[in-house]
Formats: C-alpha cells, sequence, structure tokens
C-alpha cells in the first residue's frame, strides 16, 4: 500500500528533528496504540483510527499497541474481546509492540490517584451526577466549587479508601480533579476521574468497588505504555487540556506522550456510534453484528471486502482535522479496482431460464475454454461444458423487445460468451402461461469465431450447461439506510429510514460446477453480474459485495 504523509506525520517529522529536549522527554521514537472499548464490535470508523496509528508505527519503524479501555464493568464482555482481536489481525495491523489491557492497571491507577489527593490536587465529592451537573454552570457562566471541594487530604484519603473497599453505594461519591471551576474548557471544570460501581469485572472480578474514567485512566495507560503519540479523533481535542493536566500533575513519566486528533471517519447511509449498531442487533433490523449491510468490521468481512479494500478506502478518504462525509461508493470503488485484477470469472445465471439448441445433437458434451480473469493471462482458463440443454438469465430475453434490444429476442441472434452464435426461432410456454423454455438453433459451423457471411452479432449473453449446473442462492444488497447522512436524523426516527429493499434472497440459482469447490470467504466476479463471496454463515450461498457498474468519480490524487 502507498505510503503517503499527513499533518499528523508532519507533526511527528518536526519533532523528531528538533531532537531529544527536556521538555518532550527525550521523545526519540514513534510508538502507538489503538484503545478500544471491549464493548461492541469494531467498524469502518475504527479502521481509520487503527490505520492512522498502525501505519504510523510502520512507517517509523516504531510499535503499534492493543490496549483493552475496559475500565467499565458495566459494559463490557470477553466477545468483544476476541472479537477485536481478531478483526484487528485480519486487517494485517498485529499490534507487535503488544496486547494490554486497561484493567491491569487499576493498581497504578489508584496509586497515582492517592498522590493527587496528596498533593491536594483531588477530592472526594458528595454531589449526585445531576448536582454536578448544575453545579458545571454552562459555556457562559462559571461553575460553582463543591460543597466538598475544600476536605481535608486526610478526610479524602479515607473516604477514598472507603469506596474502594465497598462501603458506599453506586453514584453517592465521586473522586474529582481539583482544577478550576471558572474554566472556559468544561471539561477543566473539576472533572470526576473515579466512579463507585459495585459490580464485578469481566477480568478483575470482585477486586474493585472504584473504577477510573477514560479522561483519567487512558493518559495513565499511554504513559505507562511508553506511548510517545497518543492519535485519536477530533471529538478528543477538548479534552487534550485535562490529558496533559494528568500526565504533567503525577509528574512521573518520561516521555510524555503527546496527543494528537484527527477528524473521525463518517461514510453515507450508515451509522458509526456503537449504540446504534447494537440496537440494530438487538432489534433484528439486521442478522447479527456480521449481517453484510453492517459497517462493522466482521460484516465488512463477511460481506467479501478485504483488508486491502477497507485500508485503501481510509487512506483515500484522507487524514485531516475537519470532519466530512465520506462516499460510501468510495469504498465500493477500491474493492471493485482490487477485485476486477484479482478475482477469478465464473458465470452465476440468478434467474434461469431453459433454452434447448435444436440442431445441437442429444448427449453430446463439449467444453469451451473461458479466461479466469482477462486481466491476468497467468490466472489461465477453465473448462465449461456445452450441452443441448441450456440456461440463460431471463433478464437475457425479451418477448417483446424494447428499441435497441441486442440481447436473445424471437427472431433474433446473439452470441452465447466464449460459444456459439444462437437464433430464437420458437417460445414454448407452461399453462399459467410462463415460459417453459426458448428453442433456439446455432451456427455450429464457425464456434466461437466470428459468422462467415460477415454479418455482425452485438449481443453477448452468459449460459450454463443445464445437465452440469450447480445449485446457489445469492444474496443481494444495498444501503442499510435511505438517507446519506444519517447522523443529521433525529434518534427518535432515526430507525424509519431503514432501507426496507437493503437485502433480497434469491434462490434457485445455477452456477458453474466449479463453484461447487468453493469455500467460505472465495471472491469471483460472476460475469455481467457482480463481485460475490461465498458466505461464512449460509451453505451455498454467496454474497454480492458489490455490483460491476462503477459510479463513483475519483478525484486524481
Amino acid at each position: 500500500m502507498e505510503e503517503t504523509s499527513n499533518f499528523i506525520h508532519d507533526i511527528i517529522d518536526a519533532e523528531l528533528a528538533a531532537g531529544p529536549s527536556a521538555e518532550n522527554g527525550w521523545r526519540d521514537h514513534v510508538h502507538t496504540r489503538f484503545p478500544p472499548e471491549p464493548n461492541g464490535y469494531l467498524h469502518i470508523g475504527s479502521a481509520k483510527a487503527i490505520y492512522i496509528n498502525y501505519m504510523t508505527a510502520k512507517k517509523y519503524g516504531g510499535k503499534f499497541n492493543l490496549r483493552y479501555d475496559d475500565t467499565n464493568p458495566a459494559k463490557e464482555d470477553p466477545e468483544y474481546v476476541k472479537s477485536i482481536y481478531e478483526d484487528l489481525c485480519w486487517l494485517g495491523a498485529y499490534p507487535d509492540g503488544g496486547v494490554f489491557y486497561g484493567s491491569d492497571y487499576f493498581d497504578k491507577c489508584y496509586e497515582y490517584a492517592v498522590l493527587l489527593i496528596k498533593k491536594g490536587l483531588a477530592y472526594v465529592c458528595d454531589l449526585t451526577k445531576e448536582q454536578m451537573e448544575e453545579y458545571r454552570g454552562t459555556l457562559t457562566e462559571p461553575g460553582r466549587n463543591s460543597p466538598w471541594r475544600d476536605r481535608s487530604i486526610e478526610e479524602n484519603l479515607d473516604l477514598f479508601e472507603r469506596m474502594k473497599n465497598g462501603e458506599f453505594p453506586d453514584g453517592s461519591r465521586t473522586l474529582r480533579a481539583k482544577i478550576d471551576m471558572a474554566s472556559p474548557n468544561m471539561w477543566m471544570r473539576d472533572p470526576a476521574i473515579y466512579r463507585i460501581v459495585n459490580k464485578p469485572h469481566y477480568r478483575q472480578g470482585n477486586k474493585w468497588c472504584v473504577y477510573p474514567l477514560y479522561d483519567y485512566a487512558h493518559p495513565i495507560q499511554d504513559a505507562l505504555e511508553g506511548i510517545t503519540f497518543s492519535l485519536c479523533s477530533l471529538e478528543f481535542e477538548i479534552h487534550r487540556p485535562l490529558y496533559n493536566w494528568v500526565i504533567e500533575n503525577i509528574g512521573l513519566f518520561k516521555p510524555e506522550p503527546r496527543q494528537i486528533e484527527f477528524a473521525r471517519l463518517n461514510v453515507t447511509n450508515t451509522v458509526m456510534s456503537k449504540r446504534y449498531l447494537r440496537k440494530l442487533v438487538e432489534d433484528k433490523y439486521v442478522d447479527g453484528w456480521d449481517d453484510p449491510r453492517m459497517p462493522t468490521i466482521c460484516g465488512l468481512r463477511r460481506r467479501g471486502y478485504t483488508p486491502e479494500s477497507i485500508f485503501e478506502f481510509v487512506r483515500r478518504a484522507g487524514i485531516a482535522k475537519v470532519n466530512s462525509l465520506v462516499d460510501i461508493k468510495l469504498l465500493e470503488h477500491c474493492i471493485r479496482e482490487e477485485l476486477n485484477t484479482k478475482a477469478q470469472r465464473r458465470i452465476a445465471v440468478i434467474n434461469p431460464v431453459n433454452v434447448v439448441i435444436t440442431n445441437y445433437p442429444k448427449g453430446k458434451t463439449e467444453y469451451f475454454e473461458l479466461p479466469n480473469n482477462p486481466n491476468d493471462p497467468a490466472a489461465g482458463v477453465r473448462a465449461v461444458p456445452f450441452t443441448r440443454e441450456l440456461i440463460i438469465d431471463s433478464d437475457d430475453f425479451a418477448e417483446v423487445p424494447p428499441p435497441k434490444y441486442f440481447r436473445l429476442k424471437p427472431g433474433g441472434e446473439v452470441r452465447l460468451m466464449g460459444a456459439y452464435i444462437i437464433k430464437c426461432e420458437e417460445i414454448v410456454k407452461n399453462d399459467d402461461g410462463s415460459i417453459k423454455e426458448i428453442r433456439c438453433t446455432a451456427d455450429l459451423e464457425t464456434g466461437n469465431g466470428n459468422p462467415t457471411d460477415g454479418r455482425k452479432i452485438k449481443g453477448t449473453i452468459h449460459w450454463l450447461s443445464k445437465e452440469f449446473a450447480a445449485d446457489a442462492s445469492v444474496m443481494l444488497f444495498d444501503n442499510l439506510f435511505t438517507v446519506e447522512n444519517v447522523a443529521e436524523i433525529s434518534e427518535e426516527t432515526m430507525f424509519d429510514y431503514i432501507n426496507p429493499d437493503s437485502v433480497r434472497r434469491v434462490d434457485g440459482c445455477k452456477v458453474e460446477p466449479s463453484l461447487t469447490d468453493a469455500k467460505p470467504g472465495d471472491r469471483f466476479q460472476f460475469v455481467r453480474s457482480g463481485y460475490f463471496c461465498m458466505d461464512t454463515k449460509y451453505p451455498n450461498t454467496f454474497n454480492r459485495i458489490v455490483g460491476l457498474k462503477d459510479t463513483y468519480q475519483p478525484t486524481k490524487e
């Protein structure tokens, strides 16, 4: 994959070029991390954060960590821990710096909280969550000091230890950083850094009754792991002063990690919030987290997207400081571009109709060699059987054709792809008026060559031998939401915009006999139909990744 510079790399270049200094804590290398909370499955927005952190470490010869931000026992689950690691490795972003858990730092977080209390920089507060919001003030008005802000160090140490020992109910007390209730940055108005949660942790068991909040735990975890650049999405920009405050006031970390923010990835016709993705799953709008319509990594993988296409999409979408909405057609363009060169071609007839070649001998079978990939001669050819009874797609026949119709029609001729020219002579129907079979004659003299009399055949259609074709089903997907910018819709009405035609299952399809050997996850181009992937969940089913038509207009890079 092409390496491209961006504003983050410009910052790192300047810092490394300046050389070690006391100010940057002798930071002379690059160490990054990806810190997901294991409360759901990763999605394509997560892929951007992974790409930026992993590729940055790779570019500078540094290390890349995976660290689970598992500091909230109410939401986390080992299922998500497992899926996150699998997705990360599938994307190719192996955490060569190690795999870590935020919960393994609980002892250190508690130790540093005690240190802040002893420095007079943290206090136990008895305000409820609602009262804290009231005391916090507004963007135009300063907040008010908590009545418990001036508790003595001794009292705070005693209360904090009792919080840890489980003497108080949930929500009754918090530990807050003592910063500035008049700060123009609302996050600096004495933020809570510990809360009481009397709930066992999936990894730590019943050891803890108090848990650190993200804004406090995250910089400590970065510092303890030796992270030099904490690269995160733009919504954390306003949190950066608090990140720095924690590092500076604990005062024990060199080098000090530096936080740099980038715009998060927003994609048309879908949602990225784990809360909304969870609702899609739990309310049965979709078939699980790995539903191929979902923007989750496991859903994209099941649909047939490749790691390379996802990272290429992220790269082309750009890394900047300004939020934007990226057209999902760019993602489709990336996978088409890749599979056009890689995917082997196969024939699938999605809506079969019978064709009989009346002048072809009964019982005869011959084989036509078709290229596995016209763009790659090294991919070779495969032999496709041809017999008297064939099937074609119903879309390739019109009993009453529109103007300039170049597929099969009464009295008309078409080329069977890679094989004979055939002419429609007769239509045989069932009692209900449906087509039983189309009877044709073939130009057997020219084989797959051109007619000797100079006539021009404008149409080419795909076909299969009825005798040798295998049964299959296909899943045809469209956008999950009918509106482009789902984020602009209210939560109350958001799910009214679910696309009722976002998935269609078609049974009774026919495919080349070679596809009976396809394995789950194998990708093909079904000629004239699109790119498909053998499903990993339902047997003998192919998911359409994307159609062949590409409406995306890429800008020149």
